[in-house]
């Protein structure tokens, strides 16, 4: 299967909120590219980062940045390819890194996922919900995480049950 998903962090810190999603995508074998770049210190490599996986035939791109977290934005306007942002825990608790994904003016979307690693998650996720409309395979891969999720908590509940029993 061909890399489908870019995923571009802001800082080689921000890994730490993206790698929950990152083992996710290596767990469910689902090709990613992953780069680091930043919009104001590398302004110029994040472009031809996108124009790069442009050419590869990546389809979505996830964005991870905190603070002013403008990278999300900077992507979005060099590409028409869906660009999912993920704002990262800073000095205000990611707040302004929220603030920064989900106010973006009319005419340029970025969708905006939660703050640090539960949006890495949910960006990932999401990214392959994107690719599943047109991907059998994928949707399967889905089908099949979300039936295992709905297990484990079963057997979470089972757990709790038993602990509760014994005392």
């Amino acid at each position: 299967m061909n890399k489908k998903i870019g995923i571009i962090l802001g800082s080689d810190s921000d890994y730490q909120y993206m790698e929950k999603g990152i083992n996710l995508l290596k767990k469910l074998q689902m090709p990613f590219e992953i780069e680091v770049s930043s919009a104001h210190r590398t302004p110029e490599r994040t472009i031809e980062l996108v124009k790069e996986f442009e050419k590869q035939g990546i389809q979505v791109i996830i964005a991870a940045a905190g603070g002013a977290a403008h990278l999300p934005g900077v992507i979005a306007s060099h590409t028409l390819l869906p660009v999912l942002g993920v704002p990262i825990h800073s000095q205000l608790s990611g707040l302004d890194s929220l603030y920064s994904i989900v106010q973006m003016p009319s005419g340029i979307p970025v969708a905006a996922f939660s703050i640090g690693s539960s949006g890495g998650v949910n960006s990932v996720l999401f990214a392959m919900e994107i690719l599943a409309l047109n991907d059998n395979k994928i949707k399967e891969m889905l089908i099949k995480y979300r039936k295992e999720q709905g297990l484990e908590v079963i057997r979470k509940s089972g757990k709790l049950k038993d602990k509760i029993k014994s005392l």
